[in-house]
């Protein structure tokens, strides 16, 4: 039984029969009939993944794994915020008249910045740190750049991640501030942990947990049906990821790099619609 489908089945029920919904206030978020997407939110929600134990996807519906991996590197290999340079169309209805997300995601890994050993950027700061300061209590990202936001397409949701090696074990905490459970909650849980296992094999380290903290954890009126339907389901094993044993440079991972051996979800013919 995965436990990413039970990590799923327990925050939504907490959020379905416990939650607080937003309808008597002003939001951002519109359907594509420009009605307002109003949500039911739990805040604060904390999940532990251990990858030692098992890849964290769920079954219950499928996770496009190959996509979800794709657009993982498109920020954290590539730095890129050029959606041309994506496989899917997913990042469309944020992109500028030039194709971009504008200063966000890849943009702000990109960035190089001064240390008292050099100049770099956050993703090369952490290679470096891991591979000969493994101790470092300092080995944080964020994109969260309050100057740069009015220059975003959106501003960043999985926004910060903290790196810690214990022995060899590397693990790593999540911060997100926003979580649209139906539309992308296993999507971020599965691009994170091939994230840490990304970082532990250039690393010669083992990946451990993935510690993910939510800040607004929510569901959008319009899924709560879907929600409904899919938590009712009965969670099947949870596959093995198998990664290419000759890849140990981080920025030599491709998608295929990455493979999903006995992945069996539940079919899911349902639409999710997305609030932009």
């Amino acid at each position: 039984m995965s436990y990413a489908d039970q990590v799923f089945i327990r925050t939504c029920r907490d959020i379905l029969e416990n939650g607080v919904w937003d309808t008597e206030l002003a939001v951002r978020p519109r359907w594509a009939d420009g009605t307002p997407a109003h949500t039911v939110k739990k805040f604060g929600v904390v999940n532990r993944y251990d990858l030692r134990r098992e890849f964290p996807i769920m079954t219950l519906r499928r996770t496009a794994f190959k996509s979800c991996v794709d657009e993982l590197l498109w920020i954290w290999q590539k730095k890129s915020n050029d959606v041309r340079r994506l496989s899917t169309r997913i990042w469309d209805a944020w992109a500028d008249e030039r194709g971009t997300i504008g200063k966000a995601y890849g943009y702000q890994l990109g960035v190089k910045h001064r240390y008292s050993d050099g100049w770099f950027d956050q993703v090369d700061r952490v290679l470096k740190d891991l591979r000969e300061n493994p101790a470092s209590r300092r080995m944080v990202t964020s994109l969260f750049n309050h100057h740069d936001l009015s220059e975003m397409g959106l501003a960043p949701c999985a926004w910060s991640m903290t790196f810690n090696v214990s022995g060899k074990t590397l693990s790593a905490i999540l911060n997100q501030r926003s979580q649209d459970m139906l539309t992308a909650s296993n999507w971020n849980v599965c691009q994170y942990a091939v994230l840490l296992h990304m970082f532990a094999r250039a690393s010669g380290l083992e990946a451990g947990e993935l510690i993910h903290v939510i800040a607004d954890c929510h569901i959008y009126d319009r899924h709560v049906p879907l929600a409904e339907a899919l938590i009712a389901r009965e969670p099947r094993p949870a596959p093995r990821l198998s990664i290419d044993p000759d890849v140990t440079d981080f920025y030599a991972f491709t998608p295929d790099s990455f493979r999903l051996e006995g992945y069996d979800p539940w079919p899911f013919d349902g639409r999710i619609e997305v609030a932009v």
